[in-house]
C-alpha cells in the first residue's frame, strides 16, 4: 500500500484529491496537512511513500516546505501540483528536492498514474515545463563533460536508464542488481551531478547530450 501526504491550504482541493486517490487500489492518504509548518510535523509522524504538495501557500510555500523536508531527512517521493507553469517555480521546486511537478489541470487519471509511477521511481513532469527545465539547466559543453567525468561508468549507464525514463525496479533488473544498490548509486550521481532529483538529473543528462 503507497502511503500519501496531501499538503494544501485549500481543504476542498485536499477533499478532492483524496476522494480521488481513495478509489484506487494501493493508495491510502494517511494525513492532510493545510500548511508547510503541518506537513513536516505529518512527515515525520507518518513517514509516507509520497507527499503531494501545492506551491503557493500562506506562510512557507511549497517549494521552501520540501527543501525543509529534504534537509530534515524525509525521503517520501514530493509530487508538486501547481496551477503555475512558471519557469522559475519549476526550477526552484525541482532544485529543492521535488520528484515531480505537475499542473492542476491534469487528467484524474494521469495524477493517479503519476502516483504510482512517481513512487517506483519514474519521472515526473508535465511535457509543456520540460521544455523550460531543459533551457535553464542547459551548459557549457565544456563544463557539462567535466561534470559527467566524475561518474563512474555504473552510474552513466544508470543515469543514461533514468532519462530514458526506467523505474529503479526496471534499471535493477536490467542491470542485474538489486533496488537498493540502485537507489545507492542514484544518490551518488545526484550529489556529484549537484542535482536534487532524478527529473533534474535526467533534463540535465539529456539537454546537455551526455547520454
Amino acid at each position: 500500500m503507497t502511503s500519501i501526504v496531501l499538503v494544501d491550504d485549500h481543504p476542498m482541493m485536499r477533499k478532492g484529491i483524496r476522494q480521488l486517490i481513495e478509489i484506487q487500489d494501493g493508495l491510502e492518504v494517511v494525513a492532510e496537512a493545510g500548511s508547510g509548518e503541518e506537513a513536516l510535523e505529518m512527515a515525520h509522524q507518518h513517514n509516507p511513500d509520497v507527499i503531494l504538495m501545492d506551491l503557493n501557500m500562506k506562510g512557507m510555500d511549497g517549494i521552501q516546505t520540501v527543501a525543509a523536508l529534504r534537509q530534515k531527512g524525509i525521503n517520501a517521493c514530493i509530487l508538486m501540483i501547481t496551477v503555475s507553469d512558471n519557469d522559475s517555480d519549476v526550477i526552484a521546486a525541482l532544485r529543492a528536492g521535488a520528484d515531480g511537478y505537475l499542473l492542476k489541470d491534469v487528467e484524474p487519471e494521469e495524477l493517479l498514474q503519476a502516483i504510482v509511477s512517481a513512487e517506483r521511481g519514474q519521472l515526473m513532469l508535465s511535457p509543456q515545463l520540460t521544455q523550460a527545465l531543459a533551457r535553464n539547466i542547459r551548459q557549457q559543453p565544456s563544463t557539462a563533460a567535466a561534470a559527467a567525468s566524475q561518474l563512474t561508468g555504473r552510474e552513466l549507464e544508470i543515469l543514461g536508464l533514468i532519462a530514458a525514463g526506467s523505474a529503479n525496479k526496471h534499471i535493477a533488473r536490467d542491470l542485474g542488481i538489486s533496488e537498493a544498490t540502485v537507489k545507492v548509486h542514484v544518490k551518488h550521481l545526484l550529489k556529484k551531478l549537484n542535482c536534487r532529483s532524478r527529473v533534474e538529473a535526467a533534463v540535465w543528462a539529456v539537454s546537455n547530450h551526455i547520454v
